[in-house]
């Protein structure tokens, strides 16, 4: 890194004048037992500090921002140019706009590279589109910061993107499912509102993004009635208006309706050839409560939607087509018959009329192990467990009979249900096996956890399946729950995380990572243990080229009959910030030094900011 500025210089020469003298003067034991020497008054010693605190801060953001100019990487450019921004906002806040002005040049930069060239070594299309669903490339984090620090400045760059994604995107696909790039980069901010509870501005800003029903949509709105019920019901029946009046809604539209009234995590969509999508939810959302009123208007709009009249099979343009809408009528039909009997009976009616002109396929899907997940709550585990053998003993062949148990044991899985673990080991396939009781281990320890149950959380953590990561993070998660409760159980789960993490791959960026997180947590119980972890972190950090300081990577995937299922675990507080702030807390200079002893520019980066960053937090609290 380049060296600092003389702003820096200043400051030592400050604090060496401020301490150098007293030191120099010797004392004796009696003088200091009868007249210590006089100590400033807070009024006088206070602005001081505050000056130098500033002064150290400012620098070293415009040192590192100075420096992230002459990056090749061009996405890391634009995150540490946005970053050092947001950090000087409240130091100099022209200055701040400054740096996102050349972050957000760097993030079109760094995303037109993605797109050009088959010689470039960009990330494969899949990837790319993965991260712009959720809003992740270059270009939203700059507008995220920019939108939070300076409304004008992000409606700026929002409606460059607009622009832009007006020039290059094509009409987005009406699958109930996918949004388009920029009503990706709208929610994915809005989520970030609602995690700060700020549920009014998220919804303003994700308003343009609400007149579809999506899953992006239908899962903010789930969101949003978290923090504000009022709000989120008036927008959903501005929604449900909208899907009344379009000619284009068809039984997917009901189906994603019907995810926010009554199952919401939990999104399907269901193709013509009976093929049905699902993802499991990142969090668990209890079924609403909502006002009589606006229950009745979801089953109405729902009815008027499903009863129109399907269109002649060669000229059917919906997503669903008459077998998914046969899935969607047979799926939501418990819910009609409890609370709107009079017309279950007309939906009945068509159900029966739809069986007769389709094709086999819906008698083979007619119990379809999907169709009543969310819906049907009082069935007992026995009930659910016959009905799978009667599939599986219809199942053609091996792998017939794996993809139905893949199906159910990730079913089960999502439920917390243990009888997921026996389902998962019926697979035939060696490798299939292994990954389906993986990914249903992982889910019942998530469940235990979220319970606080840390007796059932450890058993599942010790489970053969597990990788050394996830085990790491298993006990990491568990500590943490045990901290306040049994401290010394606690410490001996963090010291057996930490030796699980050493058997993670050197240049593995997971363990860098892993130890981070592990040095972050023993700074609530021994500073001192706490600083010795995190040095081994350095070297972790140091070993692994790809490690960029945040988490990443942490997930448990299974490939189900209806696509891949991913279960993201949460490793927010592992990110290298969080531990560089909390050590700069107990000792600046120390977290300062640590953070110039990273090797690779994108950890280094982290690390420097999240020094600045407590530094002008410090600076707040005087």
């Amino acid at each position: 890194m380049r060296s600092i500025n003389v702003l820096v210089l200043l400051f030592w020469l400050c604090a060496l004048s401020l301490f150098g003298t007293a030191s120099a003067q010797p004392t004796t034991p009696s003088q200091t037992a009868q007249s210590p020497p006089a100590s400033p008054k807070k009024d006088e010693e206070i602005p001081a500090t505050e000056a130098q605190r500033r002064t150290f801060a400012a620098s070293i953001i415009m040192s590192l921002a100075d420096e992230a100019r002459s990056y090749n990487d061009l996405a890391l450019r634009a995150r540490v140019l946005a970053r050092s921004g947001d950090a000087l906002w409240d130091l100099d806040p022209d200055g701040a706009r400054i740096l996102l002005r050349r972050a957000w040049e760097a993030a079109e930069k760094a995303d037109a590279a993605e797109d050009v060239g088959p010689s470039n070594p960009a990330p494969a299309a899949m990837v790319i589109a993965v991260r712009r669903g959720d809003g992740g490339d270059s270009r939203a984090e700059v507008l995220n910061i920019a939108s939070r620090r300076d409304s004008a400045l992000g409606n700026e760059f929002l409606a460059k993107l607009n622009e832009q994604v007006t020039a290059q995107t094509a009409r987005p696909v009406n699958d109930s499912w996918t949004t388009s790039n920029e009503m990706s980069k709208r929610l994915s901010f809005a989520h970030r509102l609602l995690n700060d509870n700020q549920a009014d501005k998220a919804l303003e800003f994700a308003a343009p993004a609400l007149n579809s029903v999506n899953e992006a949509s239908i899962s903010f709105l789930s969101r949003l009635r978290l923090l504000n019920p009022a709000l989120a019901d008036k927008q959903f029946m501005r929604l449900l208006a909208r899907a009344e009046l379009d000619p284009t809604s068809d039984a997917n539209t009901v189906s994603g309706l019907s995810s926010y009234a009554f199952t919401p995590g939990m999104y399907l969509t269901f193709a013509a050839d009976g093929g049905v999508r699902w993802a499991p939810a990142l969090e668990t959302i209890t079924t609403p409560n909502l006002p009589v009123e606006l229950r009745g208007s979801f089953f109405r709009v729902a009815a008027s939607i499903l009863l129109r009249p399907l269109p002649p099979p060669d000229q059917d343009v919906t997503s669903a087509g008459l077998i998914g809408k046969y899935m969607v009528i047979k799926r939501l039909l418990p819910l009609f018959e409890q609370y709107t009997p009079d017309t279950a009976v007309a939906l009945r009616s068509l159900l029966t009329a739809l069986a007769r002109q389709g094709s086999s396929s819906i008698v083979e899907d007619d119990d379809d192990f999907l169709l009543t997940q969310g819906i049907v709550r009082d069935a007992d585990s026995r009930t659910v467990l016959e009905r799978l053998q009667e599939r599986v003993d219809r199942a053609k062949n091996e792998r017939a009979r794996d993809e139905i148990y893949t199906d159910a044991a990730a079913i089960l899985a999502f439920e917390g249900n243990p009888a997921a673990q026996d389902i998962a080991d019926k697979l035939e396939d060696a490798y299939r096996r292994e990954v389906a009781r993986r990914y249903v281990d992982i889910s019942l320890l998530r469940t235990a956890l979220a319970k606080k149950n840390s007796a059932a959380a450890l058993k599942f953590a010790k489970a053969d399946s597990l990788t050394h990561p996830q085990r790491t993070w298993a006990y990491l998660q568990i500590a943490r729950l045990l901290m306040g409760s049994d401290r010394t159980r606690a410490l001996g789960l963090l010291e057996e995380a930490l030796a699980e993490a050493r058997r993670i791959d050197a240049d593995d960026a997971n363990r860098a990572l892993l130890i981070s997180g592990l040095a972050s947590q023993f700074l609530a119980a021994d500073v001192t243990r706490s600083w010795e972890v995190a040095a081994e972190a350095v070297k972790a950090a140091n070993a692994a080229e790809d490690f960029s300081g945040e988490a990443h990577g942490l997930t448990v995937a299974i490939v189900t009959s209806s696509g891949l299922k991913l279960i993201e675990l949460d490793s927010s507080a592992l990110n290298l910030s969080v531990l560089v702030s909390s050590l700069a807390k107990q000792d600046l200079m120390r977290a300062s030094d640590l953070a110039k002893s990273f090797k690779y520019e994108a950890p280094r980066a982290v690390a420097t900011l999240a020094v600045a960053s407590a530094a002008v937090t410090k600076t707040k609290r005087k």
